[in-house]
């Protein structure tokens, strides 16, 4: 059974209650992060903490909570959750609880929610197939939000299309996919777009360009097209809960496949990090 935690109450993820008030419900007046319990151990803590942290400040909410503090609370809902295998935890922070209005006050207090959820671990080397789409998110993406809108409707078209993921363009220059990070492999390197206020800091994409630094993979960080990434040797789509997998299909039309020694190097040494760290 999955497991909830909100403001200090821990409950069946089902039965868990909050607030109507909470300017989450109505607002998305929010931010948010995932990361996984992988061998028992939570997957790049560090990482997922200073983004969480960084997202709160960024829309002006001062979190109450160290690091510290998240991973007991997370290695309760662990315990009650009872995982054999792998589990993804997801958190957030909203600004607070207060009658609806645009505007706060400055004494308003941030609530927690999080929960514990079983997950398989993903297979690497299977492939999915991707659509293209429009960006029309807000200019704030590098911000981990709550309003996800957009990216619910883009990941919908895909899904009914029969695909894993939509890869989101502006002007033709891919920014990500509606829930990952994109990277593509090309002529012998690997391509990670740089971080703007488009994209979200993924942490698997800092993975993978720690990785790329740490064993002298050729890498470059610039933009690249959606006319690139279609012809690109290899695409590939990354998150915290599923890793990272290779594209098939773009659009209906067959990718990569050029790539494959360089990407199976990439992911034998990230599912070593993955589970030791």
């Amino acid at each position: 059974m999955n497991y909830g935690y909100y403001n200090g109450e821990y409950a069946p993820l089902d039965e868990l209650k909050a607030p109507v008030l909470d300017r989450g419900f109505y607002f998305g007046d929010g931010v948010y992060d995932v990361t996984t319990y992988v061998c028992g151990r939570f997957f790049a803590m560090d990482s997922h903490y200073e983004r969480f942290v960084n997202s709160c400040r960024l829309i002006n909410i001062e979190p109450l909570w160290s690091k510290e503090e998240l991973e007991n609370i997370f290695s309760e809902l662990v315990k009650l959750t009872k995982p054999e295998g792998d589990a993804l935890i997801y958190f957030q922070a909203t600004r607070g609880t207060a009658v609806r209005s645009h505007i706060y006050g400055d004494g308003i207090k941030p609530n927690l929610f999080a929960y514990a959820k079983l997950i398989d671990r993903v297979d690497m080397q299977g492939k999915v197939r991707m659509i293209t789409e429009p960006d029309i998110r807000f200019e704030m993406c590098n911000i981990k939000t709550l309003n996800l809108l957009p990216n619910v409707m883009a990941a919908q078209k895909a899904s009914k299309a029969g695909c894993y993921e939509a890869a989101l363009h502006r002007g033709g220059t891919v920014t990500e996919g509606s829930h990952s990070s994109i990277m593509i492999i090309n002529g012998g390197k690997v391509i990670i777009p740089p971080l703007t206020r488009f994209i979200l800091p993924s942490v698997t994409r800092k993975y993978v360009l720690k990785i790329c630094e740490e064993y002298g993979i050729p890498h470059e960080i610039r933009t690249f097209t959606v006319d690139e990434m279609k012809n690109a040797d290899e695409v590939i789509v990354g998150s915290a809960s599923a890793m990272f997998r290779r594209v098939s299909f773009i659009d209906d039309r067959p990718v990569g496949g050029r790539g494959e020694d360089l990407f199976e190097k990439l992911a034998s040494i990230y599912t070593e990090k993955y589970e030791k760290e």
